[in-house]
């Protein structure tokens, strides 16, 4: 990182980075970022309350009277990747870049969990998975970390290219491509594209582990092993795919959900090895995820016992499948996170199967959906019928369509303008032994739908 040193000493350590001051614990590198909200050269002195070692700006700034270290540069995002492209020379010894339209973090996380089992291993904090957030995570890795499990996402063309150039993986695992931030391409096949640029950053060597079930990733995998001559490694929930080789392990006997719970159970096998494995997470999506992690952790040298321990007490994220009890016998599905129109659609397969009185539930707009939005909106009200759920509350302007296809399917449907209001009808609305689904963009805000169901005032 070039940039004239103040009251710095060359030879210091720092404990990580940071760009917004309310999150310094101590000994980090402040970046006073400028960005279109807000300049983080106002809050300099507040980082240096905050205990940070020392910050890095491009222009003189009010440090109140302390004696900060001060690293002036010329512009601090590029300082920031180029420190990281610094760092990432010897730390981690090796990444993995995990990315998908849905389901990264969970796949990072069951990943970064098996990994753990065999080696020291450090995963990217919630999904710091962007031009900002996964400089932050890398440069929080321990200098010992043999593994470090990254998400790498993207919302327009070039960032993910950008991201895995700064990540460098030895591994890159790509889930799946489904319709999401179509407000920033034309097509899946769009996304497709750009998801596709993971691969930039890839090492000579590397390997792809990529989904055969989904057309999409295998084209651009392909692609890619013609291009790069990369070894593939491919999973499969549908089991053997004709056309590719055989997937290294291989899911039987899947009971989902079991005994009316969320999770599921099956027999996971590689060659003539098997075992039992019980999974937390709700729904056969997520068995793919943990299929997408266990491919990758098995190619690197986990067992199929390490595998299966790691994952025995692996529960969702919050706001990402998290199912809450509520006075005694109703259950708030909680997968406010996030919502596009494929992880929608398996959210509702997944709660539809656990047993309830009645099954309804409050869906949010899904965003960045472009010209196609009110496609996927009626698409997603008339499957919801279809899959039991009645009542439906829709909520956000895109959701009237939803609420529409929901009506004309015969459902008890009612559109809210937000969250608030949403709330405080879904508070009304639920009754001993229901099951209601939370789901929207996050954008939405649908969180507070949640709050208000589990912990009424």
């Amino acid at each position: 990182m070039q940039g004239e040193l103040d009251r710095v000493d060359p030879d210091a350590c720092f404990e990580g980075a940071a760009l917004d001051s309310r999150r310094i614990a101590g000994g980090e590198l402040f970046f006073a970022l400028e960005g279109e909200q807000t300049d983080g050269h106002r809050f300099v002195a507040d980082a240096i309350e905050c205990g940070a070692a020392a910050a890095v700006v491009e222009r003189g700034v009010d440090l109140g009277g302390a004696r900060l270290p001060v690293v002036r540069v010329d512009d601090c995002f590029e300082a920031l990747h180029e420190l990281t492209r610094h760092v990432r020379d010897r730390v981690p010894e090796r990444l993995i870049g995990v990315t998908g339209s849905a389901g990264k973090t969970t796949t990072k996380d069951l990943l970064a969990a098996m990994l753990a089992e065999r080696f020291r291993t450090a995963s990217t904090p919630g999904n710091l998975n962007n031009l900002y957030g996964f400089p932050l995570a890398l440069l929080g890795v321990p200098d010992d970390a043999e593994w470090m499990v990254a998400e790498m996402g993207m919302s327009e063309p070039g960032e993910l290219g950008r991201v895995s150039r700064l990540g460098r993986p030895n591994i890159v695992l790509l889930s799946n491509i489904r319709p999401a931030h179509l407000g920033s391409f034309d097509s899946v096949t769009g996304v497709a594209e750009a998801k596709a640029e993971i691969f930039e950053g890839l090492t000579e060597g590397g390997l792809v582990v990529a989904n055969a079930d989904d057309p999409e990733v295998v084209r651009v995998a392909e692609r890619e092993r013609q291009r790069s001559g990369c070894e593939i490694a491919w999973f499969s929930l549908a089991g053997v795919v004709a056309e590719f080789e055989s997937p290294t392990l291989r899911v039987s006997g899947l009971e989902c959900p079991v005994d009316g719970r969320p999770g599921s159970r099956f027999t996971l096998a590689a060659g003539d090895a098997r075992i039992e494995v019980s999974l937390l997470l709700p729904g056969r999506h997520n068995v793919e995820n943990f299929l997408a992690a266990a491919t990758t952790a098995h190619r690197v040298g986990v067992t199929l016992e390490e595998i299966a321990r790691a994952v025995e007490s692996a529960g969702p994220a919050p706001m990402r499948g998290v199912v809450h009890y509520v006075g005694g016998d109703a259950r708030v599905f909680d997968d406010s996170y996030n919502s596009n129109p494929d992880a929608l659609t398996k959210t509702l397969q997944a709660a539809s199967e656990l047993p309830a009185r009645r099954h309804w539930a409050v869906i949010g707009e899904m965003l960045e959906l472009g010209r196609r939005a009110p496609e996927f909106h009626r698409l997603a009200g008339a499957e919801a019928v279809r899959l039991g759920f009645d009542p439906i509350v829709g909520v956000g302007e895109l959701a009237r369509g939803l609420v529409a296809a929901a009506k004309e399917a015969g459902a008890d449907a009612r559109w809210i303008a937000t969250a608030d209001e949403a709330a405080a009808v879904a508070a009304t609305e639920l009754a001993g032994g229901d099951l209601v689904l939370v789901k929207g963009s996050r954008g939405v805000g649908l969180e507070v739908v949640v709050e208000r169901l589990v912990r009424p005032s």
